[in-house]
């Protein structure tokens, strides 16, 4: 026991001091699952030791150990280790197809249970050149048969080239009106250590570079027109606007510079941050919809909650500025010109893992929005 304790920690502190930000993809990959598995044996045992130590309290007074205390350690102990390798290798590969139907005032006609598809924060760099839940992801878009596939943001954990092994897989996306995508904070390489600003940027045009092999529109700060007959909706794509630590590079004025006009907008930004700080609540913004991702639900969702709502109040599912559960809702928003706005917001809450390759529900998730036209 003594001489694998050692060797375990010896071994961690050697996973420790790999270069993760210089080096590549591989050592993520050795550094990920090796802290892992380090963890999930030692976090179980000391459970365990707690309940140990009360199950010794009657030696105190020259008692019997209560044995019941141990075995419940035991129990609780193996219950933890199973379920920390099960959200790591079972529920971390699943796809759960979450069917929401969004209201929107105003909505063109023609565009009255049109379906849009939205994966986000794929992370390929953490499957290293396994393709096998990029494949299952990919059938599940595609049976869907959407009008609209959606992608909004990290693609990567720090480097294009993690994407390479992918793009064969995502090359069999597909729908009607195309698939489109955005840049999120960690597509930038800004997590990588790169020995000049000009590798930095040859980073970012091999990920142009991949993605113009796939069915994915890189949206760059700009806009498209999706057409049915002679009605219309816009589809924004900005690029990652968020809070400190992560960079800005977006601007929502460049992508669309009449953002009070008339048309059904629909938002593809990063961070849900973007929407609380800019969108919900301003009249002078007619986004009727925002579709985000970044959260990942801290991959551990257990019975509706995460711990990500200590960070974002926007962290997974449908919210809208009317919503009384959203900052005690805003009321009757109305624009300069008398009309009412409804902003909403859907967090995806993303189909890969980042840091710890494990979900504790959370399951990666596929959504499948269906736009209805409000009554």
């Amino acid at each position: 026991m003594i001489w694998s304790a050692i060797v375990a920690n010896v071994a961690l502190g050697v996973i420790v001091l790999l270069p993760r930000e210089s080096g590549g993809e591989s050592v993520m990959q050795v550094v990920m699952w090796g802290l892992y598995a380090y963890f999930s044996i030692y976090f179980p045992k000391f459970i365990f030791l707690i309940f140990d130590a009360v199950a010794s309290i009657p030696r105190l007074w020259k008692g019997k150990a209560w044995g019941w205390m141990d075995v419940t350690g035991g129990t609780i102990a193996l219950i933890v280790f199973a379920t920390m390798w099960w959200a790591a290798t079972i529920n971390r590969l699943s796809v759960d197809v979450v069917e929401k139907e969004v209201e929107i005032a105003g909505l063109p006609e023609a565009f009255d249970g049109y379906r849009i598809a939205q994966i986000s924060d794929l992370h390929t760099g953490t499957y290293g050149k396994s393709n096998l839940h990029i494949n299952r992801l990919v059938g599940k878009i595609n049976e869907a048969e959407a009008d609209a596939v959606v992608f909004t943001g990290d693609i990567v954990n720090s480097q294009s080239e993690e994407l390479r092994p992918h793009v064969e897989a995502l090359a069999k996306m597909h729908a009607k009106d195309g698939c489109y995508a955005i840049l999120g904070n960690h597509d930038y390489g800004d997590y990588h250590i790169w020995p000049s600003a000009e590798a930095k940027k040859a980073n970012m045009d091999t990920l142009e570079a991949l993605y113009s092999r796939t069915p994915m529109r890189l949206l760059r700060n700009e806009t498209v027109m999706l057409r049915r007959g002679s009605d219309s909706i816009a589809l924004i794509g900005v690029e990652n606007i968020g809070e400190p630590p992560f960079n800005t590079y977006g601007s929502l004025d460049a992508s669309y510079p009449k953002l009070d006009d008339e048309t059904t907008k629909i938002l593809l930004s990063h961070n849900p941050r973007h929407w609380d700080d800019s969108i919900a609540g301003n009249p002078d913004v007619n986004v009727a919809l925002t579709l985000s991702g970044h959260t990942h639900a801290m991959q551990i969702e257990v019975g509706g909650h995460s711990p990500a709502s200590l960070r974002y109040e926007t962290w997974g599912g449908l919210y809208s500025d009317k919503d009384k559960d959203y900052n005690g809702g805003m009321g009757n928003l109305a624009d300069r010109n008398g009309n009412e706005r409804e902003h909403q917001l859907y967090v995806n809450i993303g189909a890969g893992t980042v840091g710890v390759p494990f979900r504790l529900g959370a399951t990666p998730e596929l959504t499948i929005i269906t736009l209805r036209a409000k009554k």
